[in-house]
């Protein structure tokens, strides 16, 4: 299940650029496309270290930060985009040890597009937006691309609970300047061709009552097993709420919860994410992250427990281009689910310190 449980936000940055303009998290590169084809990108490099020095070299149950004790490349992007007058376009090729972890192994061309679609501006009512293709998933506070988030590694929620991309249509519409609705029609999670005959359906509703205060409700579901494992729906509810009390501090709250039918029983996983980022200077940032995330089930991490993580992260950016990240982090488990340097499950917690650094073009 590591694999199917992840996903941008694009839906959520579109709705955002119809109606409040760029925001510091999500795909804010999308929320102001130019009348022309643009092209821009990142390369993002770490190294991570964990206390408990683990013999796999592998810090576990993270997402993308996983490699201990090692120089990684995690993401190289390279961005192609048209606004759409009516028509337009998006392309992003993605490289890198994230984006393998992202595709979950399998092959096919298709895999180096994190999306790839067509976008049209239809004439209905104030505005109709239709996308079509491949895309990043409408679920969650945090997406793929770290520069685009707060802390420079990924919260358990966007690890464990929803998905990466999906195929497929999805229609925006503003119903007032303050509240955009988006609905969804996927072939199903993190795949390109869907493993069923039926289809999954999402939907998202954005409202922005103040300046300082954005509210994103969505929601996805649909059959996600293949046709041999029997009927069962999974559905994720997700929850984001941003506030701005001063310029300088922006606060979040991302919650999730996510049930499936399976042939024998009903399983089910849940959490929550609290975000706090404060701008010390124009350059210079501190980002905190606390969450807990419940799969006492064992259906998402495949091991039955309870976890959580505390998060600190320090930001400088240098001459624009170059965006530095040093981070300390702390997760625990209900359970001994961590290894130590004997490759041995043993321990309830791991702390890791990380530098990141992302150039972008």
């Amino acid at each position: 299940m590591h694999r199917v449980w992840r996903i941008a936000r694009c839906a959520h940055v579109l709705l955002l650029g119809l109606l409040v303009g760029p925001l510091p998290t999500g795909k804010a590169q999308q929320q102001e496309q130019p009348s022309v084809m643009t092209t821009s990108g990142f390369l993002d490099f770490y190294y991570s270290k964990n206390l408990a020095q683990p013999a796999s070299h592998v810090n576990k149950f993270r997402n993308f930060d996983v490699s201990d004790n090692q120089f990684d490349l995690a993401l190289a992007e390279l961005v192609l985009q048209k606004a759409a007058a009516p028509i337009g376009f998006r392309i992003d090729a993605d490289f890198g040890s994230a984006n393998d972890l992202v595709q979950g192994g399998t092959e096919s061309t298709l895999n180096y597009l994190q999306q790839a679609y067509v976008t049209a501006l239809l004439p209905v009512g104030s505005g109709l937006t239709v996308d079509a293709g491949k895309f990043v998933t409408h679920m969650g506070f945090e997406v793929i691309e770290s520069k685009d988030n707060w802390n420079y590694s990924r919260s358990l929620l966007f690890a464990w609970a929803i998905p990466y991309y999906h195929v497929g249509l999805r229609a925006t519409y503003a119903i007032f300047p303050a509240l955009a609705v988006t609905g969804y029609l996927y072939n199903g999670w993190n795949n390109l061709r869907d493993n069923n005959n039926a289809k999954t359906i999402g939907a998202s509703l954005l409202a922005t009552p103040s300046e300082r205060l954005t509210v994103i409700a969505g929601w996805i579901g649909g059959e996600e097993r293949d046709d041999s494992a029997g009927p069962g729906a999974r559905h994720v509810f997700d929850l984001t709420l941003r506030f701005r009390p001063t310029e300088t501090l922006t606060l979040a709250v991302n919650a999730d919860y996510g049930t499936e039918r399976l042939p024998s029983d009903v399983v089910t996983w849940k959490g929550v994410a609290l975000y706090a980022r404060y701008h010390v200077s124009e350059d210079l940032g501190i980002a905190l992250r606390s969450e807990i995330y419940d799969d006492q089930d064992g259906h998402t991490t495949g091991f039955p427990h309870r976890m959580g993580e505390v998060t600190a992260t320090l930001e400088q950016q240098f001459l624009t281009h170059l965006l530095v990240r040093a981070e300390y982090r702390h997760d625990w488990s209900s359970e001994a689910a961590f290894d130590n340097r004997d490759g041995v499950n043993v321990l309830r917690h791991q702390s890791t310190f990380a530098l990141g650094t992302v150039i972008t073009f």
